[in-house]
């Protein structure tokens, strides 16, 4: 395994994992909302479905939108849409009694499902894929950036939930945590920028 190239790919993974973005963003508003106990569903749909994404863009999806260009557009104009939906959830998401007693945190197979419709995700999945695949050979090389994206995944979705949840311990005004609410929701629009800029292009 060329050393060098592993450094690389590990630095790639840590960067894109804890770095904001449309997870991130709507694993702090769970911990803020819900709390760190509750949001564990969310935290490990997000660290296990992302490592199977990567996996299966690794074993041959990534071809099949090479052949079929259409249907990338497809998912990542339906991702775009669904990233609209849940920053709207987020804005009009109520204070923490209301979070506490009436909602509920993201499930399992949401978070998990929605690896699929990310922009972000895709863009990591697919640089992964194509910048590092000499890392090892295939497949192992596939399932070295799976189990790395798995488990350091975990660990980031635990730092911003748990953020999230010390921000809940800190916020005790309902008003304050909606601000908060609101401006995730207003982060994770201007997520969608690349999408937006490459329509005008």
């Amino acid at each position: 395994m060329p050393s060098e190239l592993f450094w690389a790919l590990l630095l790639f993974v840590v960067v894109t994992l804890f770095t904001p973005g449309p997870n991130n963003a709507m694993l702090m508003t769970t911990g803020l909302n819900f709390g760190f106990r509750r949001g564990q569903p969310h935290l490990w749909g997000v660290a296990l479905g992302f490592a199977v994404m990567v996996l299966a863009v690794g074993l041959g999806l990534g071809a099949v939108f090479e052949a079929l260009p259409a249907a990338y557009t497809v998912l990542k104009y339906a991702g775009a849409a669904y990233l609209l939906y849940l920053a709207w959830q987020i804005a009009t998401a109520g204070g923490l009694e209301e979070g506490a007693a009436g909602g509920r945190p993201i499930t399992f197979m949401q978070a998990a499902a929605f690896q699929w419709l990310n922009p972000k995700g895709w863009v990591m999945a697919v640089g992964a894929v194509s910048t590092y695949a000499g890392v090892a050979a295939f497949p192992l090389n596939m399932a070295l950036m799976a189990v790395l994206f798995g488990s350091l995944g975990i660990l980031s979705s635990a730092l911003w939930l748990g953020f999230g949840t010390a921000l809940k311990r800190l916020l005790t005004s309902p008003g304050a945590v909606r601000a908060v609410n609101i401006i995730m929701a207003l982060l994770l629009v201007a997520s969608l920028w690349p999408i937006v800029a490459d329509a005008w292009r």
